[in-house]
């Protein structure tokens, strides 16, 4: 493969998956919205458990958490995982 060719594909790898984490933070902003209480001024308050929750998950590393909790770090990983293995390979050639 070219060097044109694998820079190509590369910046088409980045492009879909920035278009990936796009979809991913504008869903987990939608549902933070949907939990947080909206104030006269248009901030919005999260509710301390979830604050408390979120905080506890921020300052665990990844091999401590739940099953659950890994599982859905699985599940965000699936979205975009397909698009690197082809990459990969191509790199590897």
């Amino acid at each position: 493969m070219s060097q044109d060719d694998s820079s190509k594909q590369y910046k088409e790898l980045i492009e879909k998956l920035a278009a990936i984490e796009h979809e991913r933070w504008a869903h987990w902003q939608s549902y933070l919205h949907s939990k947080c209480l909206k104030n006269d001024n248009g901030s919005l308050t999260i509710p301390a458990e979830l604050v408390e929750r979120w905080n506890k998950q921020i300052n665990t590393g990844y091999e401590e958490l739940t099953e659950d909790e890994k599982e859905s770090d699985r599940e965000q990983v699936q979205k975009y995982f397909y698009l690197l293995v082809p990459f990969l390979s191509d790199q590897n050639k």
